[in-house]
């Protein structure tokens, strides 16, 4: 295997960017972002699917996107501030940033995958301005990979995702797929606002800004993992009765969490477990939701000493997650959550899960758990057949670490799991004989 090295070689010997703008035009206008749009920071999210021979042409990309830009319209804006100093989308017909570039010396195949930060790296474009870039990689077997990076204000997974069907669909000729919906009146405060927005749930998982410390900035390890379909399910056994996969994974991943700690022989001496919880069904069970374009997230998260996580049964882990997880994943929290961020408007909130304090405001290892098993991966077919690999690539600033599972392309219940972690805890998970395995490429290629 090689390090895919930084490539400047196109057929014509550059890369070669455009702007690809929607294939019709919509008078410029401008969208508020959403109560729930403004609890996040200038992020940018990556996301990549690697394809064998035939792979997608840019040709074909390009007139895909121009199409589905009509429709997902956001994505071709630039994220502006207000009069208040508040993000919001200026649509102005902008477009999406496309490159095409070549490794000309490399095969698809000899890209380390599950070592992000040597062979992933420039595969993803580098978002410089407008809310989406695109960045076509094409190699020496005839393989690409596609890779995008969007603003994280503009949309969630869930909705990119939407994003990334669309696109697939309309590059295969197919026909569309339910429009998004950008109605913010799903995500309006109440009126008249509730007489107590303080002292609730919303007040122990969120901070205005101007109350937070300065945050740490620990070096990190970008890894790609795989679980067995076995291991999964060996968890969620050990968990217990009523638990999903997912909060067995966060428990388990919680312990490893308070092992490293413990090898550090230092502060900290507690862990902080958060995990992203999508409120649209819980805002909606009509399924009114199921379509609309934004971010409706919040963060719970549980605190523990690093001695107590060491001693306990991954069952009474799992018991805890369920615990603060479930007192989150409710309409009336996410109705609460809005009006919250309303009475602190304009000042900028936080979630307290990103902050790497205990409970008593001492030091605390963090981590943040988002679930990419929506991720559709067998859905992302331009025409070319469906992808050999794809996965979410999320670096983000800060102490707090961020590990996101996902389907394996292979659709055979495995997962793959994107870890930004510190490096002692990457140390912990390599440790494990079962659970966190490394990735080799011929799972992915050779299978």
């Amino acid at each position: 295997m090689v390090k895919l090295e930084a490539t400047k070689e196109h057929d014509d010997g550059r890369d070669v960017t455009v702007t690809v703008a929607p294939a019709l035009p919509v008078q410029e206008h401008r969208l508020p972002l959403s109560n729930l749009d403004l609890l996040l920071p200038p992020l940018d999210v990556s996301i990549f699917f690697c394809y064998l021979h035939p792979a997608p042409t840019a040709a074909g990309l390009k007139e895909a996107l121009a199409k589905t830009l009509v429709a997902y319209y956001p994505l071709a804006g630039e994220v502006v501030a207000n009069g208040d100093g508040e993000p919001e989308l200026l649509y102005s017909g902008r477009g999406v940033d496309f490159t095409e570039t070549t490794a000309a010396s490399v095969e698809l195949r000899e890209v380390r995958l599950g070592a992000v930060d040597e062979g992933v790296e420039k595969l993803v474009p580098a978002k410089k301005a407008g809310v989406m870039a695109v960045k076509l990689t094409k190699f020496r077997c005839g393989g690409a990979v596609v890779g995008c990076t969007f603003d994280h204000r503009v949309c969630d997974a869930y909705s990119f995702n939407m994003f990334l069907v669309a696109w697939a669909v309309a590059a295969r000729g197919g026909s569309a797929p339910p429009a998004p919906s950008f109605h913010r009146s799903f995500l309006a405060p109440r009126e008249p606002a509730p007489l107590c927005t303080t002292g609730n749930l919303v007040d122990r998982l969120f901070v205005p800004v101007s109350r937070v410390p300065a945050l740490p900035d620990t070096p990190a390890v970008n890894r790609i993992y795989r679980l067995s379909a076995a291991d999964v399910t060996a968890l969620q056994a050990s968990a217990g009765s009523g638990r999903t996969k997912l909060e067995a994974f966060t428990a388990h991943l919680w312990g490893l969490y308070a092992k490293a700690a413990a090898a550090l022989r230092r502060q900290p001496h507690s862990c902080c477990m958060g995990v992203v919880v999508d409120g649209r069904t819980r805002l909606r069970r009509d399924g009114a939701m199921s379509t609309y374009f934004g971010n409706v997230l919040t963060i719970p998260y549980g605190v523990m000493g690093t001695g107590a996580l060491s001693t306990m049964a991954l069952a009474d882990v799992a018991d805890d997650v369920h615990r603060w997880v479930a007192e989150a994943a409710t309409g009336e929290h996410f109705r609460e959550l809005v009006d919250w961020v309303e009475a602190q408007r304009p000042e900028p909130t936080v979630a307290r899960a990103h902050l790497c304090r205990g409970n008593g405001d001492e030091d605390a290892m963090a981590c943040v758990v988002s679930s990419g098993m929506q991720l559709p991966v067998g859905e992302v077919d331009f025409g070319w057949g469906r992808p050999a690999f794809a996965s979410y690539h999320f670096p983000w600033a800060g102490g707090a670490g961020y590990v996101m599972p996902m389907p394996s392309a292979r659709g055979d219940g495995d997962w793959l799991v994107y870890v930004h972690v510190a490096p002692e805890v990457a140390k912990v998970m390599e440790k494990e004989s079962t659970v966190f395995q490394a990735l080799e490429n011929s799972y992915v290629f050779e299978y």
